[in-house]
């Protein structure tokens, strides 16, 4: 899938090349690397990657411009909640920075199939994470969907002081709004 960005020609150029795709397998290494690019995003193992991209790829979204992995979104249905998608990490190169390359990965990801019934979306985000906020608050406008967020893994209780306080931010219910692929 070819995507268009309006902008200047540079934008416009870059952008056909970008595509979104489900990941595979043998896209965990890049994936991994790609997040150890975009901190201060927390570092998973190179297998739990490739496990995201092998068991969870229905629920992944990988951004390429020109062949080469921009952006990655790793998320599943919530196992209690499936109408719920829990969005785990959304990493974009610096490259790719500026291209609405992360929102359109979510609408992307909650177009496919396998999130038909998805009627909320929930991620975790450190308070002093601007470019997350940003993009969930922006995605949250999007669909026209309510955006509440609590803490929920904290610093002291859960992390033993050694990470910030996650807040859960929940998106929604966006009920019968369809989400268009970007």
């Amino acid at each position: 899938m070819s995507l268009n960005i309006i902008g200047s020609n540079t934008s416009r150029r870059r952008s056909e090349a970008l595509t979104l795709r489900t990941p595979e397998p043998q896209d965990g290494s890049n994936i991994w690397q790609l997040i150890r690019d975009c901190g201060p995003l927390d570092d998973n193992s190179m297998y739990c990657n490739l496990l995201q991209c092998d068991h969870f790829a229905e629920t992944c979204v990988v951004a390429e411009l020109d062949n080469e992995i921009v952006g990655w979104i790793s998320a599943y249905l919530l196992p209690a909640e499936p109408d719920t998608l829990f969005v785990w990490q959304v990493a974009v190169a610096e490259k790719a920075r500026g291209m609405g390359v992360a929102k359109k990965m979510l609408s992307h990801l909650l177009a496919r199939a396998c999130c038909a019934d998805v009627s909320s979306l929930k991620t975790t985000i450190t308070r002093d994470n601007k470019a997350s906020w940003a993009l969930f608050n922006g995605f949250a406008d999007k669909m026209d969907a309510p955006l509440a967020s609590t803490a929920h893994f904290e610093r002291d209780e859960h992390f033993e002081g050694r990470h910030d306080t996650e807040y859960m931010v929940t998106i929604g219910a966006f009920g019968d709004r369809k989400v268009a692929a970007a």
